[in-house]
């Protein structure tokens, strides 16, 4: 991976859980409702459906060779993308989990004074907007592509050609962040897109000075 290569980035596009905010109780809480929702499916006990749940993304990784999500797990299993995501908006809550961070808001409105600035995220439109919000971030990202709007999970590559189609940014153009390689950035990096691998608050806060490093006006 060779993040932030290209020198005429024009926009960002984010992944949003465990890239613009870190907090592996809520992240616990998303894996949680998965379980039940597998164990309620298959008409098993949530313990067993913890551990099917985890020899399936170890055999489906092992056979793809990259990481695999969430959504793939529960589909392999005899699921489907629709009712896991409404089995979440029903019982997620990030509102008990989520705080604002001064940091992360600062960052994000000086970026958006010189970048475009996209979230493209597994996650639902609804529960996003809602994360959002708790954040603080409202009203700086000119596009939320999230999982509903066609019901493809990442990475997708027809999903990522039509972000780059609606945002107007060629690859070289659109930086994409996300604190998964093979699920947020790796499909990007083989368009071309300069890509940063960000899993830490710390390391997000860093892709300002990184950004400004290869001549990009980005402080105020």
């Amino acid at each position: 991976m060779t993040p932030l290569e290209s020198a005429n980035i024009r926009g960002i596009v984010f992944d949003l859980d465990g890239t613009l905010y870190v907090n592996r109780a809520f992240a616990d809480t998303i894996q949680d409702a998965a379980v039940t929702y597998v164990a309620d499916l298959l008409g098993i006990k949530q313990a067993q459906a913890c551990q099917l749940m985890t020899d399936t993304r170890s055999r489906l990784s092992e056979q793809s060779g990259v990481l695999q999500t969430l959504s793939a797990v529960c589909c392999e299993l005899g699921g489907n993308i629709v009712d896991l995501h409404r089995c979440f908006v029903e019982n997620l809550q990030p509102e008990g989990y989520l705080q604002r961070d001064e940091r992360i808001i600062g960052l994000v409105k000086r970026l958006s004074q010189h970048f475009s600035l996209h979230i493209y995220t597994n996650n639902n439109r609804a529960l996003a907007t809602r994360i959002i919000n708790r954040l603080g971030l409202e009203g700086l990202f000119q596009n939320i592509f999230a999982i509903d709007d066609a019901w493809r999970a990442k990475p997708d590559e027809q999903t990522l050609t039509d972000i780059l189609a609606k945002t107007g940014l060629a690859p070289a153009e659109a930086l994409f962040v996300g604190d998964r390689y093979d699920v947020d950035l790796r499909l990007p990096e083989q368009y071309g897109c300069p890509v940063y691998l960000s899993q830490t608050v710390e390391q997000l806060l860093r892709l300002e000075d990184l950004l400004t490093g290869r001549g990009v006006p980005v402080k105020s």
